[in-house]
């Protein structure tokens, strides 16, 4: 099991870019770190999201699925399933020389939700990862990123034995406005996970005005 401290890696880019050995020149080429989170059911893909597409090997916190967890975590569509995420998943992206991606992939089983505040703490915006066979259990985490205000895309991870749905019938089906983009993702393809990562930032970016104009 490899570790990822999230304090740390949210303390980083701060500290670097108030390093006083840094010059002038360097502080305005620096891009600016993004923290986002990766959420969704137990076993919807969010490891294998963060994976495919992050630039340094990514920090995994699995553990194998035992005994114990039987009865406790539905292997529903996912039976092949041996590990499961015990804290976070973590990577990063740069998209441009302007700005850099720090992703953090949240657990999805119910035992670990009291790890989500600090997870969330910080975040510019998460992806909703939805398996269309488990569609219900992506509402904790639409509920929980409505609940804080904090922008979301839902997007659709593609499996081969699964239903395909139109996006506005997943809307309706999540209760989400209109708003909310909804994108189609094979979690194992980089050039998906980068667009659907795209499609967030632009979203979260395009809510800011209208944050400062409620505050």
């Amino acid at each position: 099991m490899s570790f990822a401290d999230p304090s740390r890696a949210e303390r980083w880019p701060r500290q670097h870019a108030n390093d006083p050995s840094r010059t002038e020149a360097d502080s305005n080429s620096a891009p600016i770190p993004v923290k986002l989170v990766v959420a969704g059911g137990f076993g919807v893909g969010k490891t294998t999201f963060v994976g495919a597409v992050s630039e340094i090997p990514p920090l995994t916190t699995e553990e194998e699925l035992t005994v114990a967890s039987e009865g406790v975590d539905d292997l529903t569509g996912v039976e092949r399933k041996e590990t499961t995420t015990v804290m976070l998943d973590f990577g990063r992206i740069t998209i441009s020389e302007k700005i850099v991606l720090y992703l953090f992939g949240a657990p999805g089983q119910d035992r670990f939700w009291p790890l989500w505040n600090d997870l969330a703490a910080g975040a510019v915006g998460a992806v909703v990862l939805v398996d269309t066979r488990k569609v219900e259990e992506a509402f904790p985490s639409v509920e929980f990123f409505e609940r804080r205000g904090i922008p979301f895309v839902v997007a659709v991870n593609v499996f081969s034995n699964a239903y395909h749905y139109e996006p506005e019938e997943l809307r309706e089906a999540l209760a989400i406005p209109v708003e909310v983009p909804v994108v189609t993702c094979d979690a194992r393809e980089r050039g998906l996970v980068k667009n659907a990562l795209i499609t967030l930032v632009g979203h979260a970016l395009a809510r800011i005005p209208a944050a400062a104009d409620a505050g």
